[in-house]
């Protein structure tokens, strides 16, 4: 009792005593100013004040006005100047290649399509060194003007199996191939294959391709009818030429071509095997863009051959011969159609629907080009 009324008297008392002004100052967060006028400044009177405001209001009006002409002498520099300095004449599109594919190649084309970046030293195969200019930063460089005659030589054997009515296949089954592949088929008017190679399509064909379609065309690519029964039992056809953008990848179809004699062009990076193809591009098959440039040239190639081949066809020559095949069968229907004639003129004769020496004259008129004809009339004799 004694403790809590000491307690509560004395804490009374200090609460009531002021605070000592350096506790104050100790406690305070502002910093104290001190503002000292100066004895030069003359005080502003009202009138002074109007006219430097209408002063100022003078000036921004004018900047203002000055901003029309300001803006006139910019666009005239502007104009002045456009033509100074480097002018962009082309710019890369991904799909310009695609839509317009060039006829012929040059060095700085297939170096802005990265077509000389190889793979790493530790990965080349060494039969390609002669297709190796050098290396850099571990990396091996493809010599361009290789590649560049490479690829003319490929294109011309592409036009050519194109003239002659050759069955081309472009392949290509790696991501962002299908289409590359497919425009350049439209192009050069031949197959394609985006997916992956069906092991035994050319050396097991007749299991594997069995249900596949065929049409027989005539020199005009129009297609023929009649021959529904050589169709049928037919066996299925097989490419004359293979180019294939990414070899590494298909090795069965590279064998199965060396195994029927089926000649190939390739794009051989420098940790390929040039042997695997019978036409080698040296040229980085990585690139899309690479890879697109070159597939280009190829379709480029098997237009123009299409297009050579369908004009001499128009002026009434033709650069290919027909498939033994076809050529078998047209020879035995002309013959079934050639005995059928003459049975058929016999009987008439038998009949004495003929005049004498008529069936003679006939028969030395017939010609494998007359015999529809010849069969035709026979017909209206025996009505």
């Amino acid at each position: 009792m004694i403790i809590r009324n000491f307690g509560v008297r004395h804490g009374r008392r200090v609460l009531a005593a002021p605070a000592p002004r350096s506790f104050l100052r100790a406690l305070s967060i502002r910093t104290p100013t001190t503002t000292v006028a100066d004895p030069e400044a003359a005080p502003v009177s009202a009138t002074q004040a109007a006219a430097d405001a209408r002063k100022r209001a003078v000036l921004l009006k004018a900047e203002i006005d000055r901003l029309p002409e300001e803006f006139r002498k910019y666009e005239a520099y502007q104009e002045q100047t456009k033509s100074l300095g480097s002018k962009l004449k082309f710019r890369y599109l991904p799909d310009e290649v695609l839509k317009r594919p060039p006829h012929d190649v040059t060095l700085e084309d297939l170096m802005a399509a990265q077509a000389h970046m190889g793979h790493h030293t530790s990965q080349w195969n060494p039969a390609n060194s002669r297709y190796i200019y050098g290396e850099r930063e571990g990396i091996h460089i493809i010599s361009l003007e290789t590649t560049a005659a490479h690829l003319r030589r490929a294109a011309n054997v592409v036009e050519s199996v194109a003239y002659h009515a050759g069955l081309i296949l472009f392949v290509g089954n790696r991501k962002g191939h299908r289409p590359i592949v497919v425009r350049m088929a439209e192009l050069a008017g031949a197959c394609h294959l985006y997916q992956k190679w069906t092991p035994g399509a050319i050396t097991n064909k007749d299991v594997i391709l069995a249900s596949g379609e065929l049409r027989v065309v005539d020199e005009l690519d129009r297609t023929l009818d009649g021959f529904d029964a050589f169709l049928r039992d037919s066996r299925p056809v097989s490419p004359d030429l293979v180019i294939c953008l990414n070899p590494v990848e298909n090795y069965p179809l590279l064998h199965e071509c060396g195994l029927a004699s089926i000649p190939t062009i390739g794009i051989i990076d420098t940790d390929a095997d040039p042997t695997w193809v019978t036409y080698q591009i040296p040229a980085n098959d990585d690139s899309l863009r690479s890879v697109a440039l070159i597939a280009g040239v190829l379709g480029r190639a098997g237009e123009r051959g299409r297009q050579r081949r369908l004009a001499d066809a128009a002026e009434g020559k033709v650069a290919w011969t027909k498939p033994h095949a076809v050529q078998a069968f047209i020879q035995n229907h002309n013959s079934t159609c050639r005995s059928e004639a003459l049975a058929k003129l016999e009987e008439l004769a038998r009949e004495g629907k003929l005049k004498v020496g008529e069936a003679e004259e006939i028969k030395q008129s017939f010609t494998e080009e007359s015999e529809e004809e010849i069969k035709a009339q026979l017909g209206k004799r025996s009505e």
